[in-house]
C-alpha cells in the first residue's frame, strides 16, 4: 500500500532548532533521524515502503536529507580498504515521491495534489508524519479492508493532564476528573482510506474537518480505538521528551528494531 505522509506544515508551536527558523516540524530530531524517518521506518516494518511526501513549508531540508541520506548513521558497517560495506540498510528498498503541494495549503487539499499518484490504489494510507505509536498497523488494515467504510481514523485517549471540574449548584465543585479518564476518544492521526475519500474534500478543504466529517454523518467513518503507545510532537517539550526516550533506549514505537 502506498503512504501519503503530510510534510508541508510550518509546526509553529514547535520551536525550530535552526537558524532562520524554517525547519519543517517533520524534520525535527529524535535519536539519529528527524520524525519523518521514524514514521516512514514504522510503515516499512509492516511491509508499506512506497510513499508520497506532501511537501511545503520547509521542502529543501526535506529533500537534501534524503538527497544526502547517510545509512552510517543508522546502520553498523565494516570499513575496508577506505570502502564502506554496510551490515544492514534503512531505505534502499524504499520508494519516495517528493511532491511540492503548496506552501499554506490545508491537508485535505495537500491530498488532492497527489491524488494523481495514487492511480489503481484501491486503499492506502495517510500520516501526519509527527506522532510516534506501537499500534498494530496490519490489523488496522484488516479492519478496514473487511467493511465497505470510506475511511478508517485510529482513535486514541485523551492524553493530557488537564481535569474536566463538574459542576452543581451554587458553583459548588460536585468532582473532579482526569480528561485522560473520561470515556472521549481524538485523532491519533493514523489514517486508512478508499478513493472515496476525495468525493468529499473540496478545492482547499481538510482531511478530517471535510472529508472525514462527511463520511462520518453518513456512517462510512471507521474508528479504531488504540490505547496503547502514541505520542505526539506538537510542541519543542514533547520533541525533547521523544529524543530523551531514545537516548534511554525506552522506544516502543522502533518496532523495527525487534526484527533486526
Amino acid at each position: 500500500m502506498k503512504v501519503v505522509l503530510f510534510c508541508g506544515g510550518r509546526g509553529t508551536r514547535m520551536r525550530s532548532e535552526l537558524p532562520g527558523g524554517d525547519m519543517p516540524k517533520p524534520m525535527q530530531i529524535v535519536g539519529p533521524r528527524p520524525l519523518v524517518w521514524h514514521v516512514m521506518r514504522y510503515y516499512a516494518h509492516f511491509g508499506h515502503n512506497e510513499f508520497i511526501l506532501c511537501l511545503g513549508y520547509g521542502a529543501q531540508h526535506i529533500k537534501d536529507f534524503f538527497l544526502n541520506y547517510r545509512e552510517t548513521a543508522s546502520n553498523d558497517f565494516v570499513l575496508r580498504d577506505g570502502k564502506v560495506e554496510l551490515l544492514s540498510t534503512d531505505i534502499s528498498d524504499w520508494s519516495i515521491s517528493l511532491v511540492d503541494t503548496g506552501l499554506d495549503s490545508p491537508i485535505g487539499e495537500r491530498l488532492r495534489r497527489v491524488r494523481d499518484h495514487l492511480d489503481g490504489e484501491e486503499m492506502f494510507l495517510a500520516n501526519y508524519a509527527d506522532v510516534l505509536t506501537d499500534a498494530p498497523l496490519s490489523e488496522m488494515i484488516d479492519r478496514f479492508a473487511a467493511t465497505d467504510a470510506g475511511a478508517s481514523m485510529m482513535v486514541v485517549p485523551p492524553n493530557n493532564t488537564f481535569h474536566v471540574v463538574e459542576l452543581g449548584e451554587g458553583s459548588m465543585v460536585g468532582g473532579i476528573t482526569p480528561v485522560s479518564e473520561l470515556p472521549l476518544w481524538m485523532n491519533g492521526g493514523f489514517f486508512v482510506l478508499r478513493q472515496e475519500i476525495f468525493d468529499h474534500i473540496p478545492e482547499g478543504g481538510d482531511l478530517v474537518a471535510d472529508g472525514c466529517a462527511e463520511l462520518a454523518k453518513h456512517g462510512r467513518l471507521l474508528a479504531y480505538p488504540h490505547s496503547g503507545y502514541w505520542r505526539p510532537s506538537d510542541t519543542f517539550n514533547q520533541r525533547l521528551e521523544l529524543d530523551r526516550a531514545w537516548a534511554r533506549g525506552d522506544r516502543p514505537w522502533a518496532l523495527w528494531e525487534s526484527r533486526q
